[in-house]
């Protein structure tokens, strides 16, 4: 037995979002090191709080090894997604997970399949 149906249209599009921005590994990369940003950026050259603020895009981009553009594309993915949010300070755009809207993924993905 065949359907014509289109099975993306079973999945809320927020939930589409979220697993096109996760997609990509380096992305995934970049959420699962600002889980625990003191553990993978330097602190002690921080401007602004990083669990409060956010780290500042400079040190994710001298961490992954990326092109400034394709770091700021890959976070502001991540931002669309609603899995980070960002702060500008000063010049600088700092980014730190939205664990409120992690768990509302969590959760919508756990009641659609």
């Amino acid at each position: 037995m065949t359907t014509n149906a289109d099975p993306a249209e079973d999945v809320p599009a927020e939930l589409l979002d979220v697993f096109k921005a996760l997609a990509n590994p380096v992305r995934l990369q970049l959420l699962q090191w600002l889980r625990e940003p003191e553990l993978h950026f330097p602190v002690e050259q921080a401007i602004a709080d990083p669990a409060e603020v956010g780290i500042c895009v400079s040190h994710i981009q001298a961490k992954v090894g990326l092109a400034q553009s394709t770091v700021s594309a890959y976070m502001a993915a991540l931002e669309r997604a609603g899995l980070v949010r960002s702060t500008r300070v000063g010049k600088w755009t700092h980014y730190r997970r939205d664990e409120e809207r992690i768990a509302w993924f969590v959760a919508a993905l756990g009641r659609s399949l």
